[in-house]
């Protein structure tokens, strides 16, 4: 059995897949109207429910697109999308006129839902047609409506990936992706603005996956150059602000000055998430993101909370594993590297390993200071614990920096109960 990636110190070959054409900044969002109008005049337009329609964000947007001669089309989403839901909206919308453009204003459940939609509006098959590791996992053909992306959450970064995250909850359940270079979004509208209301535990738990996604994705074994340098600029950002926006939102003050505390905050855990997005595209993830999905698909454990319940666990199994089986291996140097990103403060570190040791203890210290549950808050006993390691294998895990024995992701979710 294979239990190291190799790693040296040449740059490997890498390629670099879609994006989206970005557009980034606090207000950017009014914009909206004109990016739509270039696709067509009819929109389907899928959003947060209940809530985001009855908001004035959602009334400015609205207003914009019709001064513009859009025609909208709404669907609310409530909780993470199913591949029924899925199916669901694809069929009532192909039954009316055909739409030109599908707009998702939302966090991730949002977004990945107007993905899939926007992936099979044309074609009209069921999603599970293509889900991996579920049904017959038939290539997708497309085409795809145009996709827009407008996150109003800082964490998943599916404004962009080209994958759309399904799930089934309970025994038997999956959480899995219809992914799929053409399901990418024509455009990105990354506006802090929107980021503005967001409760407390919605920003820690996206946050914790945005700065899992850029851990994860630097430390990759398919990392790369391109993806390592908005990795740390990712990293850095996350640094700045998701502590200080927390504490603005648990203190009540929205920050509604274009340079308040939480302006400034939200500006940078947007820019963080963008680029958690694009890393996992170019990279991949780890063993977080591998144990994330089971627990996701067999227990109510929100994905965000999943990420942050078990980063600092995992952090410590991949540095042991790594430090027994690979101890030449470039990753140790790169997990240093994030440590000093976090804790240098002119004040250096003894040494590399002391600032690995570092690095564990402060993403403990974060997931108690931003008040993320542990896995035993939702029910979760040593007895599930075989069901969830079995189910952790899929894409995530393959690209963690060290293989994993079973062993050594059941003490991860042990020392995350």
């Amino acid at each position: 059995m294979e239990t190291m990636r190799s790693n040296t110190n040449a740059w490997p070959l890498f390629s670099i897949s879609r994006l989206p054409a970005i557009r980034f900044g606090a207000g950017r969002s009014a914009e909206l109207a004109e990016v739509v109008r270039g696709f067509g005049s009819r929109a389907l337009v899928v959003t947060r429910e209940p809530g985001f329609t009855d908001g004035p964000a959602w009334a400015g947007l609205e207003a914009g697109l019709r001064a513009a001669g859009v025609e909208v089309e709404t669907v609310g989403v409530s909780g993470e999308p199913s591949p029924s839901l899925v199916d669901e909206i694809v069929a009532r919308v192909r039954a009316g006129a055909p739409v030109d453009v599908v707009v998702g204003i939302g966090g991730g459940s949002v977004l990945d839902t107007a993905k899939a939609v926007a992936g099979l509006l044309i074609p009209g098959n069921s999603v599970t047609d293509h889900l991996e590791g579920i049904g017959p996992e038939l290539p997708y053909r497309g085409p795809a409506v145009p996709f827009v992306a407008v996150p109003t959450t800082a964490g998943t970064g599916s404004e962009a990936t080209k994958n759309a995250v399904l799930s089934v909850r309970g025994p038997g359940g999956f959480k899995k992706s219809f992914r799929d270079d053409a399901l990418v979004a024509r455009v990105a509208i990354v506006d802090p603005d929107l980021l503005a209301g967001c409760p407390p535990e919605l920003i820690a738990a996206n946050g914790m996956d945005a700065l899992t996604q850029l851990l994860e994705s630097y430390v990759s074994a398919r990392a790369n150059p391109f993806a390592d340098a908005l990795a740390l600029s990712g990293l850095a950002a996350t640094r700045d602000g998701l502590l200080s926006w927390f504490g603005e939102a648990t203190a009540g003050r929205g920050g509604a000055g274009p340079r308040s505390t939480a302006a400034l905050a939200r500006e940078r855990m947007a820019y963080a998430a963008l680029c958690s997005g694009i890393c996992l595209a170019q990279a991949g993830l780890g063993a977080v993101h591998g144990l994330a999905s089971p627990l996701g698909a067999l227990f109510p454990v929100p994905h965000g909370v999943a990420c942050g319940a078990t980063l600092a666990a995992t952090t410590r199994a991949n540095l042991a594993a790594l430090e027994e089986r690979a101890p030449e291996s470039g990753t140790l140097l790169k997990y240093a590297v994030v440590a000093r990103v976090f804790l240098d403060a002119g004040l250096p570190l003894a040494d590399d390993r002391a600032a690995r040791a570092a690095l564990v203890r402060l993403l403990e210290d974060w997931r108690v200071r931003l008040s993320v549950p542990r896995l035993s808050s939702y029910g979760i006993v040593e007895a599930d614990i075989p069901a969830i390691v079995s189910d952790s294998r899929g894409s995530s895990m393959k690209t963690n920096p060290i293989v994993l024995t079973d062993t050594e992701i059941a003490a991860i979710l042990r020392a995350s109960l």
